[in-house]
């Protein structure tokens, strides 16, 4: 009777253990990128920087106050308006 109780214990850890390992597969976020998608993964908006929002005030204010934009983003006068 021993040996039984034993043996569902067992079944029952190498379940539990099967599903978690299972529950973590699916939700790891694994996903495939076409080749024509990459290109956006390297844009600099999607780094974790924290100068890339200062980097991004900068050039705002520097737009306006030269009344220009400079290669790395929208089109506008020199009032900073969006």
């Amino acid at each position: 009777m021993r040996a039984v109780g034993k043996v569902q214990r067992t079944t029952r850890f190498v379940v539990f253990g099967l599903s978690i390992l299972g529950a973590v597969g699916a939700l790891s976020g694994c996903a495939s990128v076409a080749a024509y998608e990459k290109e956006h993964l390297a844009d600099r908006i999607l780094a974790f920087d924290a100068e890339t929002a200062e980097e991004a005030r900068e050039v705002k204010w520097l737009e306006a106050r030269e009344g220009s934009t400079g290669g790395v983003g929208g089109a506008g006068g020199g009032c900073a308006c969006n």
